[in-house]
């Protein structure tokens, strides 16, 4: 059976229940759902190519000026443009790490380096990742928190990078897509280092259960290239449901904090039970945990309608390293159970 390149393949098998994905435990908000359905009344006139009013209210939350904003359809859609408006000959990225930057790389005729995180280290990113940047390294991509292993980059260790490619000349694109999940997560977003050299990346996807709705957005420090990118790619990125979706989904703060806050327990609870059967869980800050088990977790689970993510195909990672997503309580309780019994603990 060939994996599947990604989580939530929920279509190719018969699922109860899926850790595979890393989205919100607590669902899409009731307003954002609400917001979609109605706007499908409007869905016979074609979307708002800038996305106008989405963009005012992320400039808003995000204070940083609208015309630096770039909406597109999920924040793969955004890696893909960003890699096709700048055309970068070299590139240097992590691994493992998120699989769509290098093939986005790949086909755009990019060479691509990769610096090979350590195991021991946890799969942290530390200062050494600088060393490998030169004034050849036209874009580094990055991913905090990292996925698969859900750490993010210290503020130290991001100041030493963004240092480095200011002096090479290098564009930095920073992933934040898990980042609003994070409990303190301010702490740790480049936007606090941002300068004209740096792109971050954020996904509605992750934060508000949207991820069938597509919906992602760029931070450019410098408005030049946000343009660029905003007229790269296709005119109608986002469709009108997922900008109502996006619009309503950007009020809501109460449930954005509520979700941190249970993230946060359950991820603490899961990775306890999971070093109590024996395994060995890297430490995480995202709504997700990385571990190992040396027999076929994925293929056991599936026999019992449970999906996670076998991380076999991340580069820079061994076979026994399974994914999975922190889910509600009693989700949490099941998959927990289920590893109990396949393990005999």
């Amino acid at each position: 059976m060939k994996l599947p390149e990604h989580g939530g393949n929920t279509y190719k098998f018969k699922i109860k229940l899926d850790f595979s994905a890393n989205i919100n435990p607590l669902g899409m908000p009731e307003n954002v759902k609400k917001a979609a359905a109605d706007a499908i009344e409007n869905s016979d006139r074609y979307p708002d190519p800038g996305c106008t009013v989405l963009r005012r209210k992320l400039s808003v939350y995000e204070r940083i000026p609208m015309e630096n904003i770039v909406c597109g359809n999920g924040a793969s859609d955004l890696i893909y443009r960003i890699i096709a408006a700048v055309k970068p000959k070299n590139a240097l990225i992590c691994a493992p790490t998120f699989s769509e930057y290098k093939k986005a790389l790949i086909q755009n005729g990019c060479n691509v380096a990769e610096h090979r995180l350590s195991e021991n280290n946890n799969f942290n990113l530390t200062s050494e990742f600088a060393d490998k940047i030169t004034p050849k390294t036209d874009m580094i991509i990055l991913c905090s928190p990292n996925n698969p292993n859900g750490e993010v980059i210290t503020p130290y260790t991001m100041s030493i990078i963004i240092d480095k490619c200011a002096y090479t000349n290098t564009l930095v694109v920073c992933d934040e897509s898990f980042m609003d999940l994070v409990v303190g997560g301010g702490k740790y977003t480049v936007k606090r280092m941002i300068n004209s050299n740096i792109i971050i990346i954020k996904a509605f996807t992750k934060t508000y259960a949207m991820a069938g709705l597509r919906l992602g957005y760029g931070i450019f420090g410098d408005a030049e290239m946000a343009e660029k990118v905003r007229n790269s790619g296709q005119f109608w990125s986002v469709s009108v449901p997922a900008l109502a979706a996006g619009e309503a989904a950007a009020d809501e703060f109460a449930y954005v904090r509520i979700s941190r806050k249970i993230i946060d327990c359950e991820r603490r609870f899961l990775m306890e039970k999971l070093t109590e059967m024996g395994l060995m869980v890297y430490p995480s800050k995202a709504n997700f945990l990385l571990f190992r088990c040396e027999l076929p977790l994925d293929k056991l689970l599936l026999k019992k309608g449970i999906l996670i993510r076998n991380c076999s195909n991340f580069g820079g990672i061994e076979k026994d390293h399974y994914r999975i997503a922190v889910r509600t309580h009693k989700e949490n309780i099941m998959l927990i159970e289920a590893i109990e019994r396949i393990l005999h603990v």
